[in-house]
């Protein structure tokens, strides 16, 4: 029985390009990346209808250096960065200012719904956006969900996963044994971390595979509220029994890399970019995609309707638009490019990286988040909440 959504099937071949993609390692990498984009400047237009500065809401280590700097030393275009770490922190931004003040933004492809009731983005005015140099797969993953009243809404920027990540010095695993139920072990008690909603959903795909919570590989828990909520309560319940497993939660890639580093955690359910870093950089650190799959996500770019800054906006596109700048983004933030032939100009230990994190079949066992309706993340929230404050 096929149990992929229809978004999760326009994703499928998604997997297929990544095979061929590296991924990551961290700012520190500069000096690589800086090579990559030196080449040649880009040729803009003078005149601007606007002025020569784009506003731009984004992820904290999805733009590494010298990226927004060889832009701006290319087009003579400034870029203000707003950073943000949760999709919620980016949703209560543009909330607060009616997307007043941004001209680009960066949801993730599963908050389309979310999105959507917000009504205040643009459609992308796709004549203004070279949609050939996309990965069809990737271009398809955005328009599958992201597209209403004739326009389309998200462009596809990186991709990542949330896998398992460890200090090799202090724990081992292989991957045909690897699972998230490793982080319930007695022998990781008290040195785990990860965020409260990913954990549970870590637990609800653990719990379907050993077959002692069937929920159709947690997309059950999208049918209605009712079947959710059913599911999540028992989650919660293992969750909070399992409190003193957690040495602390994290809620950005900084306080996920001083964990590990700093704070005696052992092993840890967390993004690939801020663990692969880690490991570039020599630090004793593994990761891994487990056995029930690893949890991926499409990150994109997004045009506020309140932008005053569109013909900038585009430019930006354009210019990351490119193999050369793609993989300068995937170096240095640590996942993978959605750019055709970005592959090409990363670098042999990026590749050597994105093999040793997805082995064998798991790049085809990937647990693509499905779009979440407005109740969901609500009610997840809610979950989250009880696991953090008990």
């Amino acid at each position: 029985m096929d149990r992929d959504t229809k978004a999760q099937r326009s994703t499928r071949a998604t997997l297929l390009h990544a095979r061929a993609f590296s991924r990551r390692v961290v700012l520190g990498q500069a000096a690589a990346a800086g090579a990559i984009l030196a080449a040649g400047p880009m040729i803009v237009k003078d005149a601007f209808s606007s002025s020569g500065e784009v506003n731009l809401l984004m992820w904290s280590d999805e733009f590494p250096e010298p990226v927004l700097s060889n832009f701006t030393k290319s087009t003579g275009i400034k870029v203000n960065q707003t950073p943000f770490s949760q999709n919620e922190e980016q949703i209560n931004k543009i909330q607060a200012t009616g997307g007043e003040g941004f001209d680009l933004c960066q949801p993730t492809r599963d908050r389309a719904p979310q999105f959507q009731e917000l009504a205040l983005l643009g459609p992308i005015d796709t004549n203004k956006v070279p949609l050939d140099k996309l990965l069809p797969s990737m271009l398809e993953a955005s328009k599958s969900v992201w597209t209403w009243d004739g326009g389309l809404y998200h462009l596809p920027h990186l991709w990542g996963t949330e896998a398992l990540a460890w200090r090799t010095d202090k724990w081992k695993k292989d991957y045909k044994d690897l699972t998230y139920g490793d982080l319930w072990g007695d022998d990781v008690k008290g040195k785990i971390q990860g965020r409260p909603h990913s954990l549970m959903t870590g637990i609800g795909l653990w719990m379907d595979h050993t077959g002692k919570l069937p929920s159709n590989r947690m997309l059950d828990t999208f049918k209605d509220e009712e079947t959710m909520r059913k599911i999540w309560t028992q989650l919660a319940q293992f969750a909070v029994e399992h409190k003193p497993w957690i040495k602390q939660f994290w809620d950005t890639a900084d306080n996920t890399k001083s964990g590990f580093m700093e704070n005696d955690v052992v092993l840890g359910q967390t993004w690939d970019g801020p663990a692969l870093s880690l490991k570039k950089s020599g630090k004793p650190i593994a990761y891994m995609a487990p056995q029930e799959g690893a949890i991926a996500w499409l990150d994109g770019l997004a045009i506020l309707k309140a932008a005053k800054n569109t013909d900038q906006a585009y430019e930006l596109i354009k210019f990351i638009y490119t193999p050369e700048s793609a993989a300068a983004l995937a170096e240095g933030s640590g996942y993978n490019p959605v750019i055709k032939d970005a592959d090409k100009h990363l670098s042999a230990e990026a590749k050597a990286n994105f093999s040793e994190a997805y082995p064998e079949n798991a790049v085809d066992n990937l647990w693509w988040r499905p779009p979440e309706p407005s109740w969901y993340g609500t009610a997840r929230n809610e979950f989250a909440e009880k696991f953090q404050s008990a």
